[in-house]
């Protein structure tokens, strides 16, 4: 019985040794690894990359080169009418439109008739013209024949003095009246054929104060127009300049100058730059774009540019800069949002560089920092060179 107890304690002293080195063994051949696999860093080794001859293929190197950048600001505008040869045309008085003589699209002179008006206000006023020249006419003979009849004592000095007073009010009464007429736009000889007739013309013409292209009319014969109305009867606007107007942010106000040169682009007119000026500077931002706007006039006699279309607006604000320029193709931009390029002696070995762009101009990326002018750099393959150094650092 002793002897079968101690056998047992022996085989489970066995077991126990046996279950303790399959630990210890285990463990160190899971552990190795992971040591083994991980080399030491070396200093820059995240900022280089070899390629071999077959990568290199893929990559296109070049020289960093010099190039004038323009200081200029680039903002979106959008083309409006020259306001300064735009009218808006209102009926001066109450009435009823009776003819319309112009359509949108026409083009116009000045003085032309765009529109006739039966207006009450007018045939008030012929009417009091006819009748005051009628009173003045008479008061006129009476001034006469009492002038007359003095001489021969056939009256009193206070009958003519009487007439000389009821001529001069009849007088003043008249020209009221025809003034009043000539508000109406009545030219003289209208204003003498109406006396002379003794005929009420009820028909106000309104015509084009300048000359232009008809943009905008808002009325039909029936219509009933009066002075202040909401919207004007018709606008004329001469196109052959135009306003481009853009708004600036605030911060960048202060680089605009006026007289600057101004280069403007359409979608409309693609391969077409036009030209012009800086003729206004907004006094006061928009409180809630914080943008200020300015302004160019740009002569357009061909009547290319459409009011109310996008436009792209380019201020020139100084001279020309010289900078180191390369391809947009040799930047590539991080993860961190730094730009990078890959600078190298052998078309094998890249390093990697971080630089700070400027302006983009021509197909050109402006270099303010980290490359200079001659160095060799991958150009077309960057971004394959970021990719297998990303690779290699993993």
């Amino acid at each position: 019985m002793r002897h079968r107890r101690h056998r047992h304690w022996a085989v489970a002293a066995v077991i126990v040794l046996v279950a303790a080195w399959s630990w210890l063994h285990f463990s160190n051949r899971t552990a190795s690894p992971n040591a083994d696999s991980t080399p030491p860093k070396t200093a820059g080794a995240t900022d280089s990359v070899t390629i071999s001859d077959k990568q290199a293929t893929q990559v296109h190197v070049i020289r960093a080169t010099t190039q004038a950048f323009d200081a200029r600001l680039d903002a979106l505008g959008y083309v409006d009418f020259n306001q300064d040869n735009t009218a808006q045309i209102y009926s001066p008085y109450q009435g009823r439109v009776l003819a319309v003589r112009a359509r949108a699209g026409d083009d116009v002179k000045k003085g032309q008739v765009l529109f006739t008006v039966e207006s009450p206000d007018l045939v008030q006023a012929e009417s009091a013209l006819i009748s005051n020249a009628a009173v003045f006419d008479l008061s006129s003979k009476i001034l006469e024949r009492a002038r007359k009849m003095l001489v021969v004592q056939a009256n009193a000095q206070k009958d003519l003095e009487q007439a000389v007073s009821d001529q001069q009010t009849a007088h003043g009464n008249y020209l009221a009246s025809r003034n009043a007429v000539k508000i109406f736009g009545k030219s003289d000889a209208e204003i003498d054929h109406l006396i002379a007739t003794r005929t009420i013309d009820n028909t106000l013409t309104i015509s084009s104060p300048i000359d232009g292209h008809v943009t905008a009319r808002n009325i039909a014969p029936g219509t009933l127009v009066q002075p202040g109305a909401s919207s004007p009867a018709f606008v004329v606007s001469d196109l052959s300049s135009v306003w481009v107007v853009a708004n600036v942010p605030e911060d960048e106000i202060a680089r605009v100058r006026m007289d600057q040169p101004v280069e403007v682009s359409v979608n409309g007119l693609p391969q077409q730059k036009l030209h012009g000026t800086i003729s206004y500077i907004g006094s006061a931002a928009d409180p809630g774009t914080h943008r200020i706007g300015v302004r160019a006039q740009i002569d357009d006699p061909q009547h290319q540019l459409h009011p109310q279309t996008m436009a792209s607006f380019t201020i020139q604000t100084g001279a020309p800069t010289p900078s180191v320029a390369v391809p947009p193709d040799a930047v590539v931009r991080e993860g961190d949002g730094s730009m990078t390029v890959f600078t190298t002696q052998d078309g094998r070995r890249f390093e990697r560089r971080e630089v700070r762009l400027g302006l983009q101009q021509y197909g050109m990326d402006q270099i303010l920092a980290g490359l200079s002018p001659g160095e060799k750099l991958a150009g077309n393959g960057a971004l394959f060179i970021s990719s297998a150094l990303a690779l290699q650092s993993q």
